[in-house]
C-alpha cells in the first residue's frame, strides 16, 4: 500500500510539474514570485509549489485594426483606418510581458498620435495620394516606441479614408462636372473639325466644278474654231461669220429635237416661224459683224482715224 500511495504521489507531483507549450508561443516562469526564466515550445517541468507559470506571450504576428476619426488641413472630418501588424520580440520576451499590460491599448495610442498629427497638414484630395507617408510615419513612431517594450512592428497600413457622405457626394458631383465640361470640349472640337472639313471638302468641290465647266467650254470653243476651218476648206468663198451662223442655226435646232425628245420636260413656248429663223439668223450675222467691227477699232493703229 506504502508502495502504491508513493506511486500515486509521484505521479501527481509529476501532472504537477510538468506544463506544455504551444509552438510560436513562450511561457514565463517565476519562482517565489521572481521572474525566473523563459519555456519554448514543447514539454517542461517546473518545481512544484516553487515555481508557476505566470504567462505566455504569442510569437505569431497579430493585426490590430484601429479607426481614427480626425480632420483634414482644409477642416473636412475624415474617418482613416489604420491597420498594425506585430510581432513580440522572442529576445525581449521579459519587456513584453512585464512592461506593458495592454499592448494593444498602447499602440492604439500612438497610432491616434501619429495620425492626428499628420493628417491635419494634408488637404482632403492630398489624404488620398500621401495614405503611404501617413503610414510610413505611424510605422517609424511606433517602432521607435514599442521596441522598447518588446514590440516589433512588422507594417503600418491605411486601409481605408473615409470622409463625411456629404463631402463624397459634393466631390463626386465635381468629378462629374470636370469630366462633363472635358466631354462638352471634346465633343466641340470634333464638331468644329467636322464643320472644317465640311468647308474645305465644298470649296475644293466648287473649285473642281468650276475648272469642269471652264475646261467644258474650252473644250466648245476649240471644237468650233474646228469646225469653222473644216468648212472654209471644204466649202470654197464662205466666211467665217456665215459658218459660225450656219454651226449656231445646227445646234438651235438640236436644242429643239432634245427638249422634244425627253417626256420629263415641262411645257415650253418657244417662237419658231419661218421668218422667224430669218430675224434669228440677221440677229446672229449683226453681232458677229458688229463683234468685228468692235474688234477692229481696239486694234486700229493710233493716228488713223479711219476713212474721213
Amino acid at each position: 500500500m506504502i508502495i502504491i500511495a508513493i506511486s500515486v504521489g509521484l505521479f501527481l507531483l509529476l501532472m504537477i510539474s510538468a506544463f506544455m507549450v504551444a509552438q510560436q508561443s513562450v511561457a514565463l516562469i517565476e519562482r517565489f514570485g521572481k521572474y525566473n526564466r523563459n519555456a519554448t515550445a514543447g514539454l517542461h517541468f517546473k518545481i512544484p509549489l516553487v515555481e508557476r507559470v505566470v504567462g505566455r506571450i504569442n510569437l505569431r504576428v497579430q493585426q490590430l485594426d484601429i479607426p481614427v476619426e480626425t480632420k483634414t488641413k482644409d477642416n473636412v472630418f475624415v474617418k482613416v483606418i489604420v491597420s498594425v501588424q506585430y510581432r513580440a520580440l522572442e529576445e525581449r520576451i521579459y519587456e513584453a510581458f512585464y512592461k506593458l499590460e495592454n499592448p494593444d491599448q498602447q499602440i492604439r495610442a500612438f497610432i491616434f498620435d501619429v495620425v492626428r498629427a499628420q493628417v491635419p497638414k494634408i488637404d482632403l484630395d492630398d489624404v488620398f495620394e500621401r495614405k503611404d507617408d501617413i503610414a510610413n510615419a505611424v510605422e517609424s513612431e511606433l517602432s521607435g516606441m514599442m521596441s522598447s517594450f518588446g514590440y516589433g512592428i512588422v507594417k503600418a497600413l491605411i486601409t481605408d479614408i473615409d470622409p463625411d457622405a456629404k463631402v463624397k457626394a459634393a466631390m463626386n458631383e465635381i468629378n462629374e462636372a470636370q469630366r462633363l465640361r472635358i466631354a462638352a470640349n471634346e465633343r466641340g472640337e470634333a464638331e468644329k473639325i467636322l464643320k472644317v472639313k465640311q468647308a474645305e471638302g465644298e470649296a475644293q468641290s466648287k473649285a473642281l466644278q468650276g475648272q469642269g465647266i471652264a475646261d467644258q467650254r474650252s473644250a466648245i470653243i476649240n471644237g468650233l474654231r474646228e469646225s469653222v476651218g473644216d468648212f472654209q476648206k471644204s466649202v470654197q468663198g464662205v466666211s467665217a461669220a456665215e459658218v459660225m451662223s450656219l454651226v449656231l442655226m445646227t445646234q438651235y435646232f438640236d436644242t429643239l429635237k432634245e427638249v422634244g425628245a425627253s417626256g420629263k420636260n415641262s411645257t415650253i413656248l418657244i417662237p419658231h416661224s419661218p421668218g422667224y429663223m430669218k430675224d434669228l439668223n440677221e440677229q446672229l450675222r449683226n453681232a458677229i459683224i458688229v463683234g468685228n467691227q468692235v474688234s477692229g477699232g481696239f486694234n486700229q493703229p493710233e493716228g488713223d482715224s479711219g476713212p474721213n
